[in-house]
C-alpha cells in the first residue's frame, strides 16, 4: 500500500487542520489529534509538517507514535545548510525565489504597505513573486479555515519540492529527510519523556563534590569561599586571588613556577606534580562546576517530580548536523553519572557506536581496501598490520588524518595510511581542499555544509592560519556529518521496532543510545537494538561492504557502561 501523505498544522490559538488528496479537516486542536491518532492507526500515512516544534508538539503531549514523517524545516536544513527555517525561507528554497525578495512581516501600523496576492501562491497565503505571506504561522496570525488548509496544501506542496530538489542532490538525500524529520520527532518525545534519575543519588554526589545544601546566601557565600581556601592554602600571601578569573589564575600559577599559555584543564594537567596547588584547582574546578551548573539549582529547576531531567532537543546543530540538548543532558560531568538510573521495574539498554567514524569513512569514501578493515571487531588491528606499525600508531595516524593533524607520531604513519588507503585518503583531502577554497560540501546523505562563513570575518595576517583550520574543520565535518545522519537513521529504527517493548529512548549523545525498558524485555531490546543497527547501516550505505558495531549493555546506572 502506498504511503498517502497528510499535512497536519496548528496555529498557536489552538486550531489545526488535517489535509491530504480527499482530506479536509478543520477544526480545535484536541479534536485533530484525536483524528490524527485514528488514521495513524488505520493505515500508511506520512504527516508533513512545516516544524514539529510548531505542529507536532499536540500529537506529542497526546503520546501518539508517528510512524512517518517529513518535517519541512529539517528537510530545509538538510538542503541549504545552517538553521534558520521558517516557512517562508523553506518555501522560498524548494521553489528556487531569491531569498533576498522575503517580504517582511507586518508590524501592525500605518506604515505596513503589505499586500497579498493569492494568484501566485496557494490560496490567501501569496506575497508578490511567488513568495508566502510573511505573516502566516507567526504566533499573532489568526487564519479563517479557508486559509489554514490553504496552510496546510502548501506543507504538502513544499514537502513535494523539496522532495524534487534532495532527490536530484543524491541517492540518499530523500532517505535522509525522513530520518532528519523522524529525529526531529524524536527530540519532542525526548523533551517530553525526560531522562530517569535517582534524585538522592544526585544529592549526595552534589554534596561530596560542592559541599551541603546551602541555607540562604550567607551559607552560600561561606560554602564557596570554604572551596577557595582549599587551593590558595597552598600559595600563602595571594588568599585574594580571585579562582574565576583567568588572568589571575595564570598569575598565581607563575608565582609558583607553572607559566602555561591558558588555564584549560588539559594544560594544567601535566603540572599537577610540578606543585601542589595545580592538582587543588583542578580539584576546585571541577567542584564549582558542579556547584555553579549541575548544583542545588539545577536538579531543583531541571528534574521533575517525576524525577525525570527534562530538557530542549533539536535534531540538528545548524553545522555538521548532530542532535544537541540543554540543562545538562548532554554536558552532565561523569561524576553525576550514577545518578542517573532506571526507575523500579526498569533497566537501561545503553549502546555505543564503536569506532564510528573511521567506519564512515571507509563508507562514503569507497575504499573498499579500509571498507575491508571494517569487518574486524577491532578496526585499527588490521589497519595496523597493513601499516606495519602498533596498534596505538595506526589508530593515531587514522584518527590524525580525519582530523587533520599531520605533526607528532602520526605525521610518519599517515604517509604509509595515504599509500595504503588511497581512495579515503583522497576524499579527505579533497574536503580540505574543499574548505581552503570555501566551496561548500555536502555529506554522505547530502546535507550541505557551507564554509563561506566559517573563520571567514579574520584579519589578513591571520588568513593563511584560518583557510588551514577551515580545511581541517572540512575534512572533520564530512565524516562527523555522515555519521550524525547514520546515528539518526539507527535511532530512528530503534525507536519504531522496539516500542511494543515499552522501550523508550531517554538519551542520544554523539554516538550512544540509552533506552529506558521493562526488566523483562531488556534482552529483546538489547537483541533489536543491534538488528537495527544492521538493517540502517545497510539502507544508509546502500550495501553491506563496511561494518558497524555497537557496544551493548544492559545496566541499572549509566555508569555501569563501559567507557
Amino acid at each position: 500500500m502506498p504511503v498517502a501523505p497528510l499535512a497536519f498544522v496548528a496555529t498557536a490559538d489552538g486550531r489545526a487542520a488535517i489535509v491530504g488528496e480527499h482530506l479536509e479537516v478543520v477544526g480545535p486542536g484536541e479534536d485533530l489529534v484525536q483524528r490524527a491518532a485514528d488514521l495513524e492507526q488505520a493505515g500508511d500515512v506520512r504527516w508533513v509538517w512545516w516544524s514539529g516544534r510548531v505542529d507536532a508538539t499536540a500529537l506529542v503531549a497526546a503520546g501518539i507514535p508517528v510512524t512517518r514523517c517529513w518535517d519541512v524545516a529539517e528537510a530545509h536544513r538538510l538542503l541549504v545548510g545552517g538553521w534558520e527555517a521558517s516557512p517562508q525561507v523553506a518555501w522560498a528554497a524548494a521553489h528556487r525565489l531569491d531569498r533576498a525578495g522575503l517580504p517582511a512581516p507586518t508590524r501592525g501600523d500605518l506604515f505596513d504597505f503589505h499586500t497579498t496576492d493569492s494568484s501566485s501562491a496557494p490560496m490567501a497565503l501569496g506575497s508578490p513573486g511567488g513568495y508566502l505571506d510573511p505573516d502566516a504561522g507567526t504566533a499573532t496570525w489568526h487564519p479563517d479555515d479557508a486559509t489554514l488548509v490553504a496552510w496546510a496544501r502548501a506543507a504538502l506542496a513544499c514537502a513535494q519540492a523539496q522532495e524534487s530538489a534532495l532527490a536530484a542532490v543524491g541517492p540518499r538525500s530523500v532517505a535522509a529527510a525522513h530520518s532528519e524529520s523522524a529525529a526531529a520527532f524524536l527530540c519532542l518525545e525526548l523533551a517530553r519523556d525526560g531522562l530517569p534519575v535517582d534524585r538522592a543519588t544526585a544529592e549526595r554526589l552534589i554534596a561530596d563534590a560542592a559541599g551541603p545544601r546551602p541555607d540562604g546566601d550567607a551559607d552560600l557565600r561561606r560554602i564557596r569561599a570554604d572551596r577557595d581556601r582549599r587551593v590558595l592554602s597552598h600559595t600563602p600571601g595571594r588568599e585574594s586571588t580571585d579562582l574565576r578569573s583567568p588572568v589571575q589564575v595564570k598569575e598565581l600559577l607563575a608565582s609558583v613556577g607553572v607559566v602555561v599559555p591558558n588555564t584549560r584543564k588539559w594544560v594544567l594537567e601535566p603540572f599537577r606534580d610540578a606543585h601542589p596547588v595545580v592538582g587543588a584547582l583542578l580539584e576546585w574546578r571541577r567542584a564549582e562546576r558542579i556547584a555553579t551548573t549541575y548544583g542545588y539549582p539545577w536538579l531543583d529547576t531541571h528534574v521533575g517530580p517525576d524525577d525525570r531531567l527534562r530538557g530542549e532537543w533539536t535534531a540538528c546543530d545548524g553545522a555538521a548536523g548532530r542532535m544537541t540538548a540543554q540543562n545538562g543532558l548532554h554536558n552532565l560531568p561523569t561524576s553525576l553519572r550514577p545518578a542517573v538510573a532506571a526507575h523500579p521495574g526498569h533497566v537501561f539498554v545503553r549502546a555505543d557506536l564503536g569506532q564510528i567514524e573511521p567506519r564512515v569513512l571507509a563508507a562514503v569514501s569507497g575504499d573498499e581496501a579500509f571498507a575491508a578493515a571494517t569487518r574486524a571487531d577491532d578496526l585499527y588491528a588490521p589497519v595496523a598490520a597493513a601499516l606495519g606499525v602498533d596498534r596505538p600508531v595506526a589508530k593515531i595516524a587514522v584518527l590524525a588524518a580525519m582530523y587533520g593533524q599531520r605533526s607528532g607520531a602520526a605525521g610518519e604513519a599517515l604517509k604509509d595510511l595515504e599509500r595504503t588507503y588511497p581512495v579515503a585518503m583522497g576524499y579527505l583531502d579533497a574536503a580540505y581542499a574543499a574548505g581552503l577554497r570555501r566551496e561548500p560540501l555536502r555529506t554522505f546523505g547530502g546535507r550541505l555544509i557551507r564554509l563561506d562563513t566559517v573563520l571567514a570575518d579574520v584579519a589578513a595576517e591571520d588568513a593563511a592560519a584560518s583557510d588551514a583550520a577551515r580545511g581541517r574543520f572540512a575534512r572533520n565535518a564530512v565524516i562527523q556529518g555522515s555519521a550524525a545522519e547514520l546515528f539518526k537513521a539507527w535511532a530512528a529504527t530503534v525507536r519504531a521496532t522496539t516500542r511494543d517493548l515499552g522501550a523508550q529512548i531517554v538519551l542520544c549523545l554523539h554516538d550512544e543510545l540509552l533506552v529506558h525498558v521493562p526488566e523483562e524485555n531488556a534482552d529483546e531490546t538489547k537483541a533489536r537494538l543491534e538488528r537495527a543497527l544492521t538493517d540502517s547501516a545497510r539502507r544508509w550505505t546502500g550495501s553491506t561492504q563496511v561494518r558497524f558495531v555497537a557496544d551493548a549493555s544492559v545496566i541499572r546506572r549509566w555508569s555501569e557502561a563501559k567507557d
